[in-house]
């Protein structure tokens, strides 16, 4: 059974549900699924102010604890089309981690969230992959076995990078269905790498 870390950041709950539509499918595929969130940076008074979702129920996560696990999927909404300042911040303690090599040949994935369908996604993605490959983790995507993101018949995100959701300007839209489907299918594909990985040759 592969162990799995869903790793994230949302301020408004749209990369939260996606998170749990991931863990939905890494336990499909027989691995163990830890939601867990990276703290947040900004002041409670201007994030209540801000309409931050605030009662999240993952716990921290600790840095050290990321050795724990055969796979790490990081969730993460943008920032001027990268990583937000809370996921840099917690990766950028893991000097450790990187000196010792202890996620090296584990795997890394990614899910991201931006207000449109151009705002970002794909560099978002690329930003945060970016980190796993330093760590030296092989990467998984959203593979085009996916069916749901060559459709055209409705405006959603999902890349063969990684799934995504678009929020919209206002934060008011949910993930979709097919965005949904997309995460769910990711967990499943990045529990059967993991798995693959960690047998015995």
């Amino acid at each position: 059974m592969s162990k799995v870390l869903i790793l994230y950041y949302s301020s408004y709950g749209h990369i939260e549900e996606m998170a749990h539509a991931v863990a939905a499918g890494v336990l499909e595929a027989g691995g163990s699924a830890a939601i867990k969130r990276v703290p947040e940076l900004v002041p409670e008074e201007i994030a209540t102010q801000a309409h931050f979702k605030l009662d999240q129920s993952a716990p921290y996560a600790r840095i050290e604890e990321l050795a724990d696990y055969d796979a790490i999927i990081l969730g993460v909404p943008t920032r001027f089309g990268r990583l937000p300042a809370q996921m840099a911040a917690f990766l950028d303690q893991g000097s450790a981690l990187w000196v010792s090599g202890a996620l090296i040949g584990k795997v890394g994935s990614a899910f991201a969230c931006t207000a449109t369908q151009h705002g970002g996604q794909e560099t978002t993605l690329f930003s945060a992959i970016t980190n796993l490959m330093h760590f030296g983790m092989v990467i998984a995507g959203l593979p085009y076995s996916f069916q749901g993101q060559m459709g055209l018949s409705e405006i959603h995100g999902l890349t063969p990078y990684g799934a995504t959701t678009i929020c919209g300007a206002d934060g008011k839209r949910s993930p979709s269905e097919i965005e949904l489907a997309g995460a769910h299918f990711q967990g499943r594909h990045v529990a059967q790498i993991a798995s693959r990985l960690a047998a015995p040759i």
